[in-house]
């Protein structure tokens, strides 16, 4: 009787196993579609909150196109199917305590440093403020530098 106990458990674990694996290939798919989207989307609204600035001040465009992501990342759940995994699982490659946005800041950082020396990427910054400068004007926009 034991034995026939063990075999039920073995099979749905099995079948939990295979579900699991086939609704992550569809998180996966929808995930990649999610962000195939985002890509040209987060694009456009950063361009439209950069030109529609008022006062100086950029519109919103871009930080609701990332609270919609945000809340889709959750729904999507990509990784819910680890509340199935044996409770004695050990994650044998944990990732750094670092995540990246750390590393962006990191990057960010030198590049400030650099602009604050008067480098190269000072000439890049000013070219950059002339260019989105001219694009607010274009579009007729009050960008607050006059």
């Amino acid at each position: 009787m034991n034995e026939l106990s063990e075999s039920k458990t073995d099979s749905s674990d099995r079948w939990t196993l295979i579900r699991d694996i086939a609704v992550l290939q569809v998180k996966l798919v929808v995930d990649g579609l999610r962000d195939l989207i985002l890509v040209p989307a987060s694009l456009i609204a950063g361009i439209v909150s950069l030109v529609s600035s008022v006062d100086g001040r950029p519109g919103d465009h871009f930080y609701q196109l990332l609270g919609m992501g945000k809340e889709s990342e959750h729904w999507i759940n990509l990784f819910g199917a680890l509340r199935n995994a044996p409770p004695d699982l050990q994650h044998l490659h944990e990732f750094p305590d670092a995540d990246m946005d750390d590393l962006v800041g990191r990057l960010e950082t030198f590049v400030v440093d650099e602009h604050r020396k008067g480098g190269i990427t000072a000439q890049a910054k000013a070219r950059l403020d002339k260019v989105i400068d001219a694009i607010g004007r274009g579009h007729g926009t009050k960008d607050g530098d006059g």
